[in-house]
């Protein structure tokens, strides 16, 4: 409680009754000194004399009403002016009026009953600040989330999802260089060079734009990394970044449901005049994989010589042609249906290499499995 009175003895005298009653009094003898208080002290009700040197109580009330931080302040006038100082007093903002000289039962009553009334706006003023607060960690978080989900969706355009989401799972550390065995597909278009020459660019996009999109179905529906788009050339890889059994069956079901769909799509672009057939080449070994690029535009990439046996193989298959590395076919553990090619001598390579023309897996395999994708 602050007691505001120019008068010792009256100060001592509110002391003398409320701090019997558990109240802790602090004492103003003047308007200015009693603003100061409440600029230091935590009040929880203000007794104040109407009539004081300097400031009255009518302008400190009014102050300590235009104040936020004691707006709601509970304040008693204390008076011997009698009752027509009450209505003005009231006015002034007021809680309560007091006359001199007063009851002290009254007085503890009323000290009471409004310092009861201030612990309930103090609650609720805390509630509130704790609502506040937990509204802004609520922001927060949703914003930590919108924030996550924007970096997740930037992160696809350029990443596999399975890549996306280890970069933010991991902290990046997914993309750190390290080597691993893989199994890696590469295909292209045939004629694409002289079409794109002869052909009008809009209609070059149109047929990527369909060419692209049943890549980019079958590839995230075999759970492959795509590695990149090189107009007409995809390279695709397997068991990185997150492990998969069998990846050279994963492999050959993807190519030969990419070539069967993309046999159908060439049915479409040669009624238009546009003769398009697809070669692919797959191999597997060990690269060394991690983030190349610069700050601001990075990929995730294989390198090695296993993606160049790859992309060779490619080059050299003939129009819907799988041809695939003897690595692959020692590792699935089965047959597959097809023919031999070579050994065939490829740029950047020194010896010979033995390839498969396949054309499905050992009993249906590669149909039945690409059945169930689709």
């Amino acid at each position: 409680m602050l007691a505001v009175d120019d008068e010792p003895v009256n100060l001592r005298l509110i002391d003398a009754v409320l701090s019997p009653q558990g109240e802790r009094v602090l004492t103003a003898r003047s308007g200015e000194e009693a603003l100061e208080l409440l600029r230091t002290a935590d009040v929880d009700l203000v007794l104040l004399d109407l009539v004081l040197p300097g400031l009255d109580g009518y302008e400190v009330c009014r102050r300590i009403r235009s104040d936020p931080a004691t707006a709601f302040l509970p304040v008693v006038m204390i008076t011997a002016s009698g009752q027509q100082q009450k209505l003005p007093a009231l006015q002034a903002g007021a809680d309560d009026f007091v006359t001199k000289p007063f009851n002290q039962t009254e007085l503890i009553t009323r000290v009471r009953s409004l310092a009861r009334v201030k612990r309930y706006h103090d609650t609720i003023a805390r509630q509130a600040a704790e609502l506040a607060a937990w509204n802004a960690e609520l922001e927060q978080r949703v914003q930590a989330q919108v924030d996550e989900l924007e970096r997740i969706s930037r992160l696809r355009r350029f990443l596999a999802p399975q890549v996306a989401d280890l970069v933010v799972d991991s902290g990046g550390a997914v993309l750190d260089s390290h080597r691993r065995d893989v199994v890696v597909v590469f295909c292209d278009l045939r004629g694409f060079t002289s079409f794109a020459e002869a052909t009008e660019p809009e209609e070059v996009m149109e047929v990527l734009a369909s060419y692209h999109a049943v890549l980019g179905e079958l590839v995230f529906a075999f759970e492959g990394t795509l590695e990149r788009f090189t107009g007409d050339g995809v390279m695709i890889f397997f068991n990185d970044p997150v492990p998969c059994e069998d990846p050279g069956g994963r492999a050959l079901r993807m190519a030969l449901e990419i070539r069967a769909r993309v046999r159908a799509l060439s049915e479409r672009w040669s009624r238009r005049g546009h003769d398009l057939a697809l070669g692919i080449g797959v191999a597997s070994g060990y690269a060394t994989l991690g983030r190349i690029g610069f700050e601001g535009r990075s990929d995730y990439a294989a390198i090695g010589s296993v993606t160049n046996l790859s992309a060779r193989l490619c080059s050299v298959a003939g129009p819907w042609q799988v041809l695939v590395a003897p690595r692959v076919l020692a590792d699935l553990g089965y047959d597959v249906v097809g023919e031999p090619v070579g050994p065939l001598t490829l740029r950047g390579f020194s010896r010979p290499v033995a390839a498969t023309a396949v054309e499905d897996l050992e009993d249906g395999r590669g149909a039945e499995l690409r059945d169930a994708q689709t």
